[in-house]
């Protein structure tokens, strides 16, 4: 005895998640604002006047950097990160125009 597992009624491939044509963009944008710009600009009286200190700054430019490379850093990293933090800017720099040129 063989059993028939295929059925004969076609179906259709329905995907909720699709966004109707049709349908409008949420929010609706204000009569002449671009679709691209969601937010405001920024206001730059509204800024915090922190200043962040020089081993942070370059701790989060390798952190971009080595991401930008497609070279992502793993958490096991982030002791050889905080070491090169600590280093002048110069070479920080350096190690930063190495990392973009070889992307």
């Amino acid at each position: 005895m063989t059993i028939d597992l295929e059925h004969h009624t076609p179906q259709t491939f329905v995907d909720l998640y699709a966004a109707d044509q049709a349908q409008t963009a949420w929010p609706p944008a204000a009569a002449g604002q671009d679709m691209d710009d969601l937010l405001p600009p920024p206001n730059p009286s509204e800024r915090l006047s922190i200043l962040i200190d020089p081993r942070d700054q370059h701790r989060l430019a390798l952190h971009a950097a080595l991401t930008v490379a497609g070279i992502p850093p793993r958490p096991e990293d982030r002791d050889a990160i905080d070491q090169l933090s600590t280093l002048p800017s110069s070479i920080n720099t350096t190690l930063q125009r190495w990392l973009h040129h070889s992307a």
